[in-house]
């Protein structure tokens, strides 16, 4: 059980990182449309991020899928970007409430992609064989889904607090939030590594 709440921890640590923001910056651009009534549709994209993320550190650990460490580090702040101009551009629009099978789809991939920017340091610290590595990888998603599930419950207390107290109007909300977004992480894109080859 002990072992457990290692791997646990670290993936409650690998999100809530105040210096490692770029996964929180996601699940804001993510969920920031959306309110408590949305409860199930919103778990649904956190849990399709985290089995996407999941899905990466699995195929690293088995050395299916390698990439650059530094174009996983420029891929991460532009499905960041991407996710923030979307809800940008669909703010108050009834969008929302067609089927999420693209935004479904578009969250599991960059949940690929977010995983892939962690698996160099889930390697080293797993140590054995890969075949060893399954039981921790699991118990790290389970810390990962619990750490998102905590960022989008106080978005979600934020969103409400703003549109129902400060009277901001839900596009209004999404707009102003996407646009902090999209502020933080363009400079994220520049000082981007795969600039400096």
């Amino acid at each position: 059980m002990s072992e457990f709440w290692v791997y646990f921890t670290v993936g409650l640590k690998h999100v809530l990182d105040i210096h490692a923001y770029d996964h929180v910056l996601f699940l804001i651009a993510l969920t920031v449309p959306y309110s408590f009534k949305d409860w199930k549709r919103v778990l649904i994209l956190v849990t399709l991020f985290t089995v996407g993320h999941t899905l990466s550190l699995l195929l690293s650990v088995y050395e299916i899928v390698l990439i650059k460490e530094s174009l996983v580090e420029f891929l991460i702040p532009i499905t960041i970007l991407i996710t923030a101009f979307f809800h940008l551009f669909t703010a108050g629009k009834s969008g929302k409430k067609e089927s999420i099978s693209v935004v479904a789809f578009i969250t599991l991939f960059f949940g690929i992609i977010h995983g892939l920017g962690f698996s160099n340091y889930f390697k080293t610290i797993v140590p054995g064989e890969a075949s060893s590595k399954l039981i921790p990888l699991l118990e790290f998603a389970l810390g990962i889904e619990a750490a998102q599930l905590i960022v989008v419950f106080f978005v979600l207390i934020i969103s409400f607090v703003v549109q129902n107290f400060l009277r901001f109007s839900k596009r209004d909300w999404t707009l102003v939030a996407t646009a902090f977004v999209i502020g933080v992480v363009i400079p994220m894109i520049i000082d981007s590594p795969i600039w400096n080859r």
